[in-house]
């Protein structure tokens, strides 16, 4: 697994665990940690998060094939 893809999950986890806070306890901890929701440093992060997403989602397909051979 290359830099790429692990970085991409990571803010797919960051963003999964945001969203768990917000529906468990309407908490929003990317918000609260960079001065909130609207802010331009929530909004990247969001964007970010958005953008990693897309980026795995042809790993869904690969079917078991292994590029680190």
């Amino acid at each position: 697994m290359n830099v790429f893809y692990k970085i991409c999950i990571a803010l797919i986890i960051i963003g999964g665990i945001n969203w768990g806070l917000i529906g468990l306890f309407g908490f929003n901890a990317v918000a609260w940690l960079l001065g909130g929701a609207t802010s331009f440093l929530s909004r990247t992060v969001f964007t970010l998060v958005g953008v990693a997403a897309l980026c795995a989602i042809p790993s869904l397909f690969e079917l078991g094939v292994s590029k680190d051979t």
